[in-house]
C-alpha cells in the first residue's frame, strides 16, 4: 500500500490552525465563520454518480436528481442503473449528458475496467488515470473524489467556480485574476491545499448563505 497524507476528524482541525498561522486571510475566515465541515463521501458507485451529477450545477439541483433516483431504484447500483431507459433518468432530472457519463461509469465498473475500491491504494497520478479514462470525468470530478473521498490532501480544483471566487474574495483579488496566478497564491497552502480548499469553500457557502 502506499503512503499518502490524508486529513481526518483527529487533525482537520489542527491542520486548518495550521494554515491560519501560516495565512492571515484564512485566518480571518476561521474567526468569522468558525471551523468548515469535514465534508465526506464513501467509497462507492452512488458517490461518484453523485459527483457527476454536480458537475456546472448547483449543489442543491445534484442533491435532487440523486434524491429521485434513489427512490426510484433504491441502492445505487451500475446494474441498477444500465437497467433504466433514457426517459426514466430524465425523469430523475438527469441531462443527456449525464446520462451518458454516468452509464460510461456503470459500464467500466460492470466490464471490470474500473474498481472504485481499488483506488483507495493507488497514487493520485494512477487515480487520475483511471478515472479520466472514462467519458463525462474530468479533473474537477477526480479533484472532489480525491479530496472528499479519500481526504488527500493537496488538491487545489481550478476548475471549480466557487473556490476561485471564493479566492479572489479572500485575497481581495481582481476578478479577472488568471487560474495561473491564484495557483501561485495557493502554492504557499502546500502541502494542505485540499484543507484550504475546504476553508475557501466554506465561507463562499457562509457568504452566499448556501443552503443544500
Amino acid at each position: 500500500m502506499i503512503q499518502t497524507q490524508t486529513f481526518h476528524k483527529k487533525n482537520f482541525q489542527f491542520l486548518c490552525d495550521r494554515l491560519a498561522s501560516k495565512d492571515a486571510d484564512l485566518k480571518s475566515i476561521l474567526k468569522q465563520y468558525g471551523y468548515p465541515p469535514l465534508w465526506s463521501r464513501k467509497l462507492g458507485f452512488e458517490t461518484m454518480v453523485h459527483i457527476i451529477l454536480e458537475q456546472q450545477v448547483s449543489l442543491a439541483s445534484a442533491k435532487a436528481a440523486l434524491n429521485k433516483l434513489k427512490e426510484k431504484i433504491g441502492l445505487v447500483t451500475p446494474k441498477k442503473l444500465l437497467a433504466l431507459s433514457d426517459g426514466e433518468l430524465k425523469s430523475c432530472y438527469f441531462s443527456r449528458q449525464k446520462i451518458i457519463y454516468t452509464r460510461c461509469l456503470a459500464e467500466a465498473i460492470t466490464e471490470k475496467r474500473l474498481s472504485l475500491r481499488c483506488l483507495a491504494d493507488k497514487t493520485e497520478e494512477e487515480i487520475r488515470e483511471s478515472l479520466i479514462s472514462i467519458k463525462g470525468i474530468g479533473h474537477w470530478t477526480v479533484d472532489v473524489f480525491l479530496m472528499m473521498v479519500l481526504h488527500r490532501t493537496d488538491l487545489f480544483p481550478t476548475g471549480d467556480i466557487a473556490l476561485m471566487n471564493s479566492t479572489k474574495h479572500c485575497k481581495q483579488l481582481p476578478t479577472h485574476t488568471s487560474k495561473e496566478e491564484i495557483l501561485s497564491i495557493a502554492e504557499n497552502w502546500r502541502p494542505y491545499r485540499s484543507v484550504a480548499t475546504f476553508m475557501l469553500w466554506h465561507a463562499y457557502i457562509k457568504r452566499k448563505n448556501i443552503r443544500f
